[in-house]
């Protein structure tokens, strides 16, 4: 049958595939939303838009008592949110943190966390009430400014969304993990998204680049500084995806006798300070960053964050871009803005229409606003319209009132009244009667006229309603404007030390002097210190040595195989020298027949003469031979049975080879070809056998060797004139003493 389970009796026969599409399906659905994505008018989820309506339900306003932060919970998931009480009280505590929301919407009293990442205390010891953020969040809610809906439980109702008079979705930010897609929104300054708004109010059509010079980027509650290139910005708030790399604040604190330390007094958003500290502790104990000893909190309200550099020669800028590669000192905020539109339905915005979208849910709650007063002006006037009918006839409604059976109905016949009037008429006090109630009641019909026309002329008139709505943003920008505390921008915008990473990477390394030993069956270590005397190393039966260099820690390590590729190692990464090492082709990819022929210290802005066995060979830049994969670079290139030989330094004008049937040959270096990759050009010709060595020197120095018993010949030029010819030429045999072993160094 497939995937379908048949049964008979009660029980039916169901294809599982689709059932296990659809509750998936639905599940998924209710992640996105219900749970997940916030709301692009109000930046709320469902937890956050219920929290703040239970708050103002209970009467929690800014200028009220606090109430326990546990009634606020109680009520949460018994009337709108049937989840788990420590998930609702979690998200009420973030709502209060001032370094985890930009504009905390509640006013927390108590322990509330803080940013070492301590939790808050228990519900039952905290209270709250809410900000004057929330207060605008909800500004019009009972004047039919949005749609509500059944609570769960059908016994109460909720808002749909609330009016939202404050840009929340950017000024606060949003995260969160759905099924199959997440949203990343890190907060923003008030006073910035207003005067974006209102330009984007004037000029619709505006550019994302006038946007971003009136809001230039995001604003952390933590501060920090902003090294994203503004052009990457740019595209991040166009596409509605993105990042910003953000950077600690530090300043080099003076002591005395000229030493210095770092103090940092910013961190990321969203880094723990204590776990930072213990990161940066782990480092130094760990000797992975040489230039740092000791690293200290004494931070109190205000973050002060003590590194203390190794010596007062070290460079303040590479130490603190170590640090940054290494610890969240720097971070990256991921910009995803994965919004709900205002049909329910997920979608990446970018930040024009993130605020076209706020503005138009602004101008509808306007207009629902509008419309409500203008149906309480309605009422009221008729009701004033019978009050005025009665103090024309006072006297014949007060018969009708005192002899009538009806006299509701006889004061709406006899005076053409509405049942609204005639029972606010009835219903009027004795004290109404007087004089002074009239005149009251006429100035107050004037006015509610006056509002009643103007209410009419904006909801017919766009530009009007726009003209509301600058005016509300404007005093939004009163209350949280760059003057004030809250207002200011807290992170600011930098660029990042152009510091090379050779610079930083040696910086988290340890200079020491360390010898670096090869064996001929390929096993390598780093012993400590510079050896002078190698014979009392040890080795594996049968092994002895190959290639033995000296060294720093610092330096990399550079291998010739005999398939004409380079590989590259630090030597800070080579095992230590108390066993026999490790096999070499543990830590690079040497294929099986490969041997090293040469192995020396990388010395930058050197170049090198590489030649085949075949005599072939060509000079090339040291630079170009580091590899950055344990795979190698190819750089000669060769085929069997030829194979990569000799790697000797380049300097001078004049080249000296000799092959392996003792002929030698002298010609200008400019004659070699200086290429990155390649097989090279001849050297020298052989009828029988290959290149046995070579050598560069300069021609007024003339040409230097040593025989077998130590030695020393010289001879310039002149001397060597036999010897003197054209790239490519067989040579002629050597001068007297040249050493048997046909070597220019032993």
């Amino acid at each position: 049958m497939g995937n379908e389970i048949v049964k008979s009796g009660e029980f039916e026969s169901i294809n599982l595939r689709e059932a296990l599409e659809e509750r998936y399906l639905a599940y998924a659905l209710s992640t996105i939303t219900q749970r997940a994505l916030p709301d692009v008018r109000d930046g709320l989820k469902p937890v956050h838009r219920r929290i703040l309506y239970a708050m103002r339900q209970l009467k929690m306003d800014p200028t009220g008592g606090f109430k326990k932060s546990a009634r606020v919970v109680g009520d949460v998931i018994g009337k709108y949110h049937p989840h788990g009480d420590t998930a609702v009280y979690d998200a009420m505590v973030r709502l209060a943190q001032g370094f985890a929301s930009r504009y905390p919407m509640v006013d927390g009293q108590g322990n509330f966390g803080n940013i070492d990442g301590d939790s808050a205390a228990a519900m039952r010891y905290t209270e709250a009430r809410m900000t004057e953020v929330a207060r605008l969040m909800m500004q019009g809610l009972d004047e039919d400014a949005v749609d509500f809906r059944e609570t769960y439980d059908n016994e109460d109702k909720e808002p749909v969304v609330m009016p939202a008079n404050f840009p929340n979705l950017l000024a606060n930010g949003s995260s969160g993990i759905a099924v199959g897609m997440a949203t990343s929104i890190p907060p923003h300054n008030v006073s910035e998204l207003c005067e974006a708004s209102l330009h984007l109010i004037k000029y619709p059509n505006c550019t994302d680049e006038k946007l971003l010079d009136l809001m230039p980027g995001p604003d952390f509650p933590t501060g920090g500084i902003i090294v994203e290139p503004k052009e990457h910005i740019l595209e991040a708030y166009q596409t509605g995806r993105g990042g910003f790399r953000v950077r600690a604040k530090w300043e080099i604190e003076q002591l005395n006798r000229g030493a210095w330390q770092i103090i940092v007094t910013e961190i990321p958003y969203q880094v723990q300070k204590s776990r930072l500290i213990e990161r940066i502790a782990d480092l130094i104990q760990n000797r992975k960053l040489p230039l740092l000893v000791d690293v200290r909190d004494e931070s109190a309200e205000d973050i002060r964050v003590v590194l203390e550099p190794k010596n007062r020669t070290v460079d303040p800028d590479l130490m603190m871009e170590a640090l940054f590669k290494l610890t969240d000192l720097e971070s990256r905020i991921s910009l995803n803005m994965n919004v709900l539109n205002e049909h329910n339905v997920p979608r990446v915005l970018g930040l024009r229409e993130v605020l076209r979208q706020w503005l138009d849910h602004r101008r509808d709650v306007l207009q629902r606003r509008s419309r409500y007063r203008l149906g309480k002006i309605e009422h009221r006037l008729e009701v004033l319209d019978g009050y005025l009918i009665a103090y024309l006839n006072l006297d014949e409604v007060i018969r009708i009132i005192r002899y009538e059976d009806e006299p509701k109905a006889q004061l709406m016949k006899s005076f053409s009244l509405s049942e609204i009037q005639a029972e606010a008429i009835l219903n009027m006090r004795l004290r109404s009667l007087r004089k002074l109630e009239e005149i009251e009641i006429r100035t107050e019909h004037d006015s509610l006229s006056k509002e009643r026309a103007e209410l009419i002329e904006m909801l017919g008139s766009e530009e009007l309603q726009w003209k509301r709505i600058s005016k509300e943003i404007r005093e939004i920008y009163k209350i949280f404007g760059p003057d004030t505390e809250l207002g200011r921008r807290r992170s600011q915008f930098g660029e990042a030390s152009e510091r090379d990473i050779e610079d930083i990477n040696l910086a988290m390394v340890e200079r020491e002097p360390v010898t670096l030993v090869l064996s001929e069956k390929g096993w390598i270590r780093a012993m400590k210190g510079h050896i002078s005397d190698l014979s009392s190393l040890n080795f594996k039966d049968g092994d002895k040595l190959k290639f033995a260099v000296q060294a720093e820690t610092t330096d990399k390590l550079l291998l010739m195989g005999t398939n004409g590729r380079f590989f590259t190692m630090q030597a800070d990464k080579l095992p230590g020298g108390r066993g026999h090492g490790e096999p070499i082709r543990v830590m690079i990819d040497m294929e099986p027949g490969v041997d090293v022929v040469d192995m020396f210290v990388h010395v930058p802005d050197r170049k090198l003469l590489v030649t085949a066995t075949d005599g072939r060979g060509f000079i090339t830049k040291e630079e170009s031979l580091i590899a950055n994969t344990r795979k190698g670079k190819q750089v000669l290139n060769v085929s069997a049975p030829v194979e990569a030989k000799l790697c000797k330094v380049a300097k001078g004008d004049r080249i000296a080879v000799i092959g392996e049937n003792r002929k030698m040959l002298i010609f200008p270096l400019e004659q070699l070809p200086e290429m990155n990759r390649g097989r090279g050009v001849m050297l020298q010709r052989y009828k029988d056998g290959g290149i046995s060595d070579v050598i560069t020197f300069s021609g007024e120095e003339g040409l230097t060797w040593k025989d077998s018993s130590g030695r020393s010949y010289h001879r310039t030029l002149d001397d060597l004139a036999e010897w003197l010819g054209e790239r490519g030429q067989a040579g002629r045999l050597p001068p007297n003493g040249f050493p048997r072993s046909n070597k220019f160094e032993n």
